[in-house]
């Protein structure tokens, strides 16, 4: 996944669509809350094994969901001016070594 190529793609779109305006910090960390709460969403009620065990549907949802995670943290990192290889890398490492490899 090149994130850099994602990242262009998506300021691609927000710039043909007038929306950098609406794209600051907070808005973009609000969006990715709301698209994590849709993902929750598709798991409420559901056993542990059932939650592992999605139907094709549902599990195609969830995926869904994910990617707009995923883009909204693309576009919160440029708005920050944070690299997101690095900062998974970096949060990884220190997962590392609190937890063990």
């Amino acid at each position: 996944m090149n994130l850099v190529e994602l990242t262009q793609r998506l300021h691609a779109i927000r710039d043909r669509n007038d929306w950098r305006p609406f794209h600051s910090p907070k808005n973009l960390a609000m969006a990715a809350s709301v698209e994590m709460a849709e993902l929750v969403e598709i798991f409420q009620w559901l056993s542990e094994d059932q939650s592992r065990q999605l139907p094709a549907d549902k599990l195609a949802h969830a995926g869904q969901e994910v990617g707009d995670i995923v883009l909204y943290l693309l576009l919160l990192c440029s708005e920050l001016g944070l690299d997101m290889n690095d900062v998974v890398r970096s949060k990884l490492a220190d997962s590392e070594r609190r937890f063990g490899a």
